[in-house]
């Protein structure tokens, strides 16, 4: 049984296409959501949102409630009672969305270390520019939902992650993102039994972070 990590951006959006076409029946999306302001941690999607997600993908969610502001010791230990469960569950695999940010991997392959629980990384190392490309011409369709305003220019965040969008982007900065300039909600595309109907919401700078409100 396999788990998927999703973050409801396009990156575990695609992984989760990918695992499909490889023959992986993915039976569970892992989830973290700030219970303050009931938005996935980071992205800040509303709940409704990531409901909808987990709806139009046939898969059922499984959140990590986390308060805010979260201690990294509280992530960890939260993080550790749902990996437990996970496995006590029967899940043999959890998948994650991560590109090419060495240190990330090595973290989360430490913590998952004598577990009866295996790491795979299906996006592992496929060049950006490339796979934002093949996501693109896919049919995933997502928005920007936060955008780190020191990396990138705060215009950006609402604004749909397609071709146009990326030539527009300085040399500097990655194309799906995996160096923090930004992060996104994935609405189409071939995971998705139906398109999820979003409407862009207010802008608002917060914590350092622009970020743009959408809703159902």
């Amino acid at each position: 049984m396999t788990v998927l990590s999703w973050s409801s951006g396009k990156d575990s959006a695609w992984a989760l296409h990918v695992l499909r076409s490889q023959g992986v029946e993915v039976e569970a999306l892992l989830t973290t959501v700030n219970t303050t302001h009931d938005r996935v941690a980071m992205h800040a999607v509303r709940r409704e949102l990531l409901e909808a997600q987990a709806a139009a993908a046939g898969v059922p969610l499984r959140i990590i409630d986390l308060p805010w502001p979260c201690p990294n010791e509280m992530y960890e230990a939260r993080m550790s009672v749902a990996v437990r469960r996970l496995i006590a569950d029967g899940f043999e695999q959890i998948a994650f969305g991560d590109l090419f940010l060495r240190d990330i991997r090595e973290y989360r392959e430490k913590k998952m270390e004598g577990l009866q629980i295996k790491p795979i990384f299906p996006l592992w190392d496929i060049p950006t520019s490339q796979l934002a490309s093949e996501m693109i011409a896919g049919g995933l369709k997502s928005r920007i939902t936060c955008v780190d305003p020191r990396k990138l220019d705060a215009a950006f965040a609402g604004r749909v992650w397609e071709r146009s969008l990326l030539d527009e982007f300085p040399p500097e900065v990655d194309p799906c993102g995996e160096n923090g300039e930004f992060h996104t909600f994935a609405f189409a595309g071939p995971m998705f039994s139906r398109p999820i109907n979003i409407h862009l919401g207010e802008i608002v700078k917060r914590d350092g972070f622009v970020f743009a409100d959408m809703t159902l």
